[in-house]
């Protein structure tokens, strides 16, 4: 916890420090670049560097940390602390890339805030990032142990078995393990990181979720194209759409992801829209693999029925789990041809839904379609303990940092 001396200037320059984050992210990640040009290479995502994303993220979170010091003095927030170390083992990172990350942060607080950044102000700083940084060291630790790697071995290489077109926009890769070593299982829910070379000879990192359970040979994840005219924002899937072919290698890490099914015994509801049923179609895979007979209800949105991505896995395994419900809406209209329980016009309203009491909620979608329905599901009286959500990139928003 924070020490009593930092804890009244923490609370005190909090509110500096939000509302500079912005410019502090920028000079950070200018300052580290400059000089580590090698972070480039296989670590930090540059497509969500290139929009913000990335910056505001990694600097936000120790305000973000700071503040639950400070409302909760006894206790870490251990929520907020998972999801990032989730996410730094999937790259790999080690413990001496904190120390790169310290200086060249202090460093970027210091030049935007100028003299508000008092001797007193800066070691009190120094105390909450160093608090995080070591919470988070220990638990990639625990991550790396749990697997039976350590920071730079979690890489390995596969072999692309088939590639599957899903929409026009959305194809299944699947992936065949290439050695004899045994395929690390993943929980329902999780990701993998992939390595894609780029033009210019740098590896970037994108995680992509499992949408099938394992059988000890394969991986499957699903890649949607971002239409990036060739820009970092979409170089990544728009390589593997193009240029990856089945015979090709990629370069895979070992399953991380905090997001994962729970074995309580209880209902489940996934809801979805577009590409964020992903995770979901993994955990339903799941679900048929364990011959569960709990009561699954799938509520997913999307522009229409052909760009539904991963219905025909979904509706195969949906209708091996006696007890499971799949409604649709269709922001564009129309009628389905699937065999779903209804179809719905516009954007998803759960009013038009009989939800099961007491069931474990898994939202996955754009940040303001999991706003929405978080929001709604709380005034409704479903606790934030029972709502679990998954985004894909840098997560902004942090809503549950403090469950």
């Amino acid at each position: 916890m924070l020490s009593k001396t930092a804890r009244p200037v923490i609370e005190a320059t909090l509110p500096l420090i939000g509302e500079n984050i912005q410019a502090i992210a920028e000079r950070f990640y200018a300052h580290m670049f400059a000089a580590h040009p090698e972070l480039h290479d296989g670590v930090f995502n540059r497509g969500h560097h290139a929009e913000g994303s990335q910056p505001k993220s990694l600097a936000g979170s120790v305000p973000v940390f700071a503040s639950a010091l400070v409302a909760n003095p006894g206790r870490l927030p251990e929520r907020l602390l998972m999801r990032i170390a989730h996410k730094h083992a999937s790259l790999g990172i080690r413990p001496e890339q904190y120390q790169i990350v310290h200086e060249h942060l202090m460093w970027a607080v210091a030049d935007v805030l100028g003299a508000a950044v008092t001797p007193e102000v800066a070691l009190a700083w120094d105390e909450v990032y160093w608090l995080m940084a070591h919470a988070l060291i220990n638990q990639e630790r625990g991550l790396y142990s749990a697997r039976g790697v350590t920071a730079g071995r979690v890489w390995r290489q596969w072999r692309v078995a088939e590639k599957i077109t899903e929409t026009d926009d959305v194809v299944t890769f699947v992936m065949r393990r290439v050695d004899d070593r045994l395929v690390k299982t993943s929980l329902p829910g999780q990701y993998v990181t992939v390595q894609a070379p780029m033009r210019d000879g740098l590896r970037q990192p994108r995680q992509y979720s499992l949408i099938r359970a394992d059988d000890g040979e394969h991986r499957y994840f699903a890649v949607k194209r971002v239409h990036g005219d060739g820009k970092p924002d979409g170089e990544v899937s728009n390589f593997l759409h193009d240029q990856v072919h089945p015979g090709d290698q990629l370069t895979m890490s070992v399953p991380y992801g905090d997001v994962v099914l729970d074995d309580s015994g209880r209902a489940v509801v996934f809801v979805s829209a577009g590409i964020g049923v992903a995770p979901i179609a993994g955990m339903i895979s799941h679900l048929v693999a364990a011959g569960s007979q709990l009561p699954v209800m799938l509520l997913h949105a999307d522009s229409g029925e052909s760009a539904f991505p991963l219905r025909r896995q979904i509706l195969d395994d949906l209708a091996h789990l006696p007890k499971s419900e799949l409604h649709v809406w269709y922001e564009n209209g129309g009628a389905s041809t699937l065999p779903v329980t209804a179809t719905h016009a516009g954007t998803m309203d759960l009013g038009q839904v009989k939800l099961p009491r007491g069931a474990v909620f898994y939202l996955c979608g754009p940040l303001p379609f999991l706003q929405s329905i978080r929001d709604w599901l709380l005034s409704r009286g479903v606790a934030p303990r029972n709502i679990q959500y998954e985004m894909f990139g840098p997560d902004l928003w942090q809503a549950d940092s403090d469950v």
